[in-house]
């Protein structure tokens, strides 16, 4: 007697397991849609206004950042959270048969801190090495996260004359200033990130 109960004692106690599992599976299976339809709703993240130029020192590279701006993203700036986007910016030479050479790569991050006592936006620029600059609303703070505007890749000298080139631009969104509690959320997880492809402009020096 004692071992029938015990034994049916375990089969009530896996059939709630079951049932456990069975309700967080179809309570996940509806969460997905939502988050997908979220990230649909908003555009895919691109470099847009992509220009090479030059002054006479330097190669020097204009883009821009289309559609990197998610509500949740506004939030979690107002909310205090520091938000950094990361440039990637590489300059190769064409060989023909030979394997593309790389002539240099730079790491460009633009960041934004919102003070909520004085209401202020600080967006950081390391290509510059300046103070932030402020901004009380926040689509210019946008404005300027978003924006590579004349960032020198190269200086001519490095540079044969003649020669094909190219620069390529991919940017993404920092995960590793989130505050870890958050970073590994499933929210998170889904909504705090982004990642361009390569973009590529070709030129001749």
């Amino acid at each position: 007697m004692t071992h029938r109960n015990s034994h049916a004692g375990r089969q009530s106690h896996m059939r709630r397991i079951v049932t456990h599992i069975s309700v967080l599976i179809l309570f996940m299976g509806g969460l997905f849609p939502f988050f997908a339809s979220a990230q649909s709703s908003a555009g895919k993240v691109e470099i847009t206004d992509f220009l090479v130029t030059n002054t006479q020192e330097h190669v020097l590279v204009y883009c821009k950042l289309k559609n990197c701006f998610t509500p949740e993203i506004e939030e979690a700036i107002l909310a205090g959270i520091t938000t950094t986007f990361i440039f990637a910016i590489e300059l190769y030479r064409q060989r023909g048969f030979w394997v593309d050479k790389r002539e240099t790569a730079l790491e460009i991050k633009h960041s934004v801190k919102y003070d909520s006592v004085k209401k202020t936006l600080y967006v950081s620029f390391t290509e510059t090495g300046k103070e932030p600059e402020q901004f009380k609303e926040l689509a210019k703070a946008e404005k300027a996260m978003a924006d590579l505007s004349g960032v020198p890749v190269a200086p001519l000298s490095r540079l044969i004359r003649g020669n094909q080139y190219y620069i390529r631009v991919k940017a993404k969104l920092d995960k590793v200033s989130l505050p870890g509690e958050l970073k590994n959320t499933f929210i998170f997880s889904s909504l705090w990130h982004f990642e361009t492809d390569w973009f590529r402009q070709d030129f001749i020096y």
